[in-house]
């Protein structure tokens, strides 16, 4: 059973030996009030976190399991980028493209 009174910042808990008065400062019930507000966020934030890390697992793709192989689309063509170049590197592009 405790009684608190904001007006003078007083906090009245009885005890063995009588009443026990706990007094504070204006300045220290801010700093308490702003601790609470960050500890209380912190707590939103790890739910939020918490949620979205397990959306995110349910989305992941399984890395076990075996990816094809990347095939071309049809009617696409290979062309070598520089036919001087002793580098064989080719492009593929569409054969169904207009000549624009």
């Amino acid at each position: 059973m405790v009684v608190h009174n904001y007006t003078y910042l007083k906090l009245k808990i009885p005890g063995l030996g009588g009443v026990i008065t706990i007094g504070t400062s204006f300045q220290r019930a801010y700093e308490c009030e702003v601790e609470c507000c960050d500890h209380a966020a912190a707590i939103v934030a790890s739910g939020e976190l918490a949620a979205i890390k397990k959306k995110v697992t349910e989305e992941a793709p399984d890395p076990k399991k075996s990816t094809r192989s990347f095939e071309p689309a049809e009617g696409s063509k290979e062309v070598l980028i520089d036919p001087s170049s002793p580098d064989s590197k080719v492009v593929r592009i569409g054969t169904t493209l207009s000549s624009k």
